[in-house]
């Protein structure tokens, strides 16, 4: 678990390959590396077509392309946390990811215990420990890009957004949202009503959960369809089977949805013809970047928080067939703006 043993183990990884190329062997086999990584899940589950299998994705691509072995816990409760980092931590993990905001308690304590093992956390934060790394994402960047698209696609020019509970990782999507919405609205003098949330006041439509495709979450997408919104932004995970039922029984064809954490187009066919884009934040890039940079670049391990932003790729709006033309030009734009810090997203 220290830097000798990772370079050593770049240098075995190098003469596997020559020795390969030497022997006529396929050269496309990947040779292993002494690192293990390993992640431990919120309650969602690795299949929950978001941030969980976000961060899987990224373990397995690290396990496929560098040749790393991977190890991991699922959970399913708040009481499989301590003992599932336990466990990786009993494994020998050089690295373990914490997925999710859930789990910061957890993963501080683990790291606290163990100062000699290294821990990330997925939108979380560190507790003074140096060898828990936080990575977070500025989601109003990409969100802001997605309220700007859903104003000018809307008919009813009504757009809603709900959340799952009132904590920054969550309500950063909504912000973005609806200050995107309102640069729309500004600047072609059309109203746009943004309903489910009010950044000033910070109040706004909430599950008090991440259950998906709950009944609660079905009520909150229903009455938000009431209220006149045909594109709604749900910021909770997989929520995307409710939000289409909502738009069945309302009797509403034309209503369209933004996805999250991941391209929903891509993950959940059945629902692409309702999917206008999806803000994405993508922890898979995050995660195969750090373990490269340990067990292949040779880096030290650094508790330095990693922030994912349009600039550096960390997060993005999905490519869509109905965004095109002037509306993707004006995107890109956005973008550009954003990037540059002449457009702050949250105002």
């Amino acid at each position: 678990m220290n830097i000798i043993t990772r370079n050593s183990a770049k240098v075995l990884s190098i003469a596997a390959v020559a020795a390969l190329a030497l022997t006529g062997c396929s050269s496309s086999a990947v040779p292993k590396v002494d690192f293990k990584a390993c992640a431990v899940s919120d309650e969602g589950s690795w299949n929950d077509k978001s941030f969980n299998e976000s961060v899987m994705d990224g373990l397995t691509k690290a396990e496929s392309e560098l040749g790393v072995e991977i190890a991991d816990a699922e959970s399913n409760s708040a009481e499989d946390f301590a003992p599932n980092l336990q466990q990786m931590v009993d494994a020998s993990c050089d690295i373990t990811f914490a997925v999710g905001f859930n789990l910061v308690a957890d993963v501080n304590a683990a790291a606290k215990a163990n100062a000699d093992v290294h821990f990330v956390t997925i939108d979380g934060w560190s507790e003074g420990n140096a060898n828990l790394k936080p990575v977070g994402y500025a989601m109003e960047q990409s969100s802001y890009l997605a309220g700007y698209a859903a104003a000018a696609y809307s008919t009813s020019k009504v757009v809603g957004t709900y959340g799952g509970m009132q904590i920054d990782a969550v309500t950063a999507f909504m912000d973005g949202f609806y200050y995107g919405a309102k640069a729309y609205e500004k600047e072609t003098g059309t109203p746009i009503t943004v309903v489910g949330w009010d950044p000033v006041a910070k109040t706004g439509d909430f599950m008090g959960d991440f259950t998906p495709n709950s009944g609660v979450s079905k009520t909150i997408a229903a009455s938000q369809i009431q209220a006149g919104a045909d594109v709604i932004l749900p910021v909770a995970g997989d929520q995307f089977g409710a939000v289409s039922e909502a738009y069945d029984e309302a009797g509403s064809t034309a209503g369209v949805m933004i996805g999250v954490d991941k391209n929903i187009a891509v993950t959940s066919p059945q629902y692409a013809d309702r999917v206008l884009t999806s803000v994405e934040k993508r922890m898979t890039n995050a995660v195969y970047d750090i373990i490269k940079a340990l067990a292949i670049d040779g880096e030290e391990f650094s508790g330095d928080a990693y922030l994912g932003t349009l600039a550096n790729g960390g997060t993005a709006l999905s490519d869509s067939d109905k965004i095109s033309g002037d509306l993707k030009t004006k995107l890109d734009e956005l973008s550009a703006g954003i990037q540059d810090g002449s457009i702050d997203p949250k105002a």
